[in-house]
């Protein structure tokens, strides 16, 4: 079945370096089979080799790819949270330094239980989505922390060109397991009654 929307339509897509993808025709998604999943030890030990430095003004700018439109969709002083923030939540400092408050919660490196009893004004997931193993149970989660008319700002790498899928260098990183198009997030906030908008290449607001 499709994880991103359970349809049971999913059919062969490619082999690459030994791992079997598939695609839904519902949703368009690409996904690796779940037999190409790393374990947890070998998927954090390959979180740890991002650089996310948050004084990097390179990166920075590559978050604000994110940050600049959803935060012209914000009321000052709105809570937050950065849902999958790794080791460096770069993202959620610059929200902080623009007047708003935000918690974080990573299952490998800010593991706050506590951060997911409560409900937001707006949720972030930058580089996140294509790590999710069960993406609709995600999305349901995600949906369920959110406030009415909350925003949730999603920064991923789009699935443009399926000519390219194999060579893809998003495609190489073994952790990276679902690869979203456009039309998918459009299809993901149909399914939950929400708005999407895509104001950038690789952004989905939600």
């Amino acid at each position: 079945n499709c994880p991103v929307c359970l349809s049971v339509n999913a059919a062969p897509f490619q082999t690459v370096d030994r791992l079997k993808y598939w695609r839904c025709p519902e949703c368009l998604a690409a996904f690796v089979d779940a037999s190409g999943f790393l374990d947890v030890q070998a998927e954090r030990a390959r979180y740890l080799l991002h650089e996310n430095d948050m004084e990097d003004a390179g990166y920075r700018g590559f978050l604000n790819r994110l940050a600049k439109p959803l935060m012209d969709k914000l009321e000052p002083g709105r809570e937050g949270l950065d849902y999958g923030c790794g080791p460096g939540p770069a993202l959620a400092r610059m929200l902080t330094e623009a007047g708003h408050t935000v918690r974080l919660y990573d299952p490998f490196f800010h593991p706050d239980a506590s951060a997911l009893e409560r409900t937001y004004d707006f949720i972030v997931c930058t580089e996140t989505v294509e790590h999710f193993h069960r993406p609709a149970r995600e999305f349901a989660r995600l949906n369920a922390l959110l406030r009415p008319g909350g925003w949730l700002g999603i920064m991923t790498c789009f699935l443009i060109d399926e000519g390219r899928f194999a060579n893809w260098h998003y495609r190489r990183d073994p952790t990276h397991v679902v690869f979203y198009r456009p039309e998918t997030f459009h299809h993901i906030a149909a399914s939950l009654d929400w708005h999407c908008e895509i104001p950038v290449r690789d952004v989905a607001l939600m």
